[in-house]
């Protein structure tokens, strides 16, 4: 018996954002590499995209990101 059974159906007012094909999805429709969600409603998955970038500056400006004076990811001596 497995521990852990693959979903294949979303539950209804599950929203994703497929990236693979640009467009909104009810329920997990394509394969979770290529998706954003799940979202409460269609709405936010519409500005996932939009959502991603403003999440990205966030992250980009946080000075705990930041707090060796270096850029992310890069290893400081």
């Amino acid at each position: 018996m497995a521990l852990f059974k693959r979903r294949t159906t979303g539950k209804p007012g599950e929203w994703f954002y497929c990236l693979e094909h640009k467009t909104v999805e009810e329920g997990p429709q394509c394969p979770s590499k290529d998706r954003f969600g799940p979202y409460a409603s269609r709405a936010e998955a519409q500005h996932a995209m939009e959502t991603a970038r403003e999440r990205n500056l966030e992250w980009e400006n946080d000075p705990k990101w930041h707090d060796k004076g270096g850029s992310a990811g890069t290893p400081q001596s």
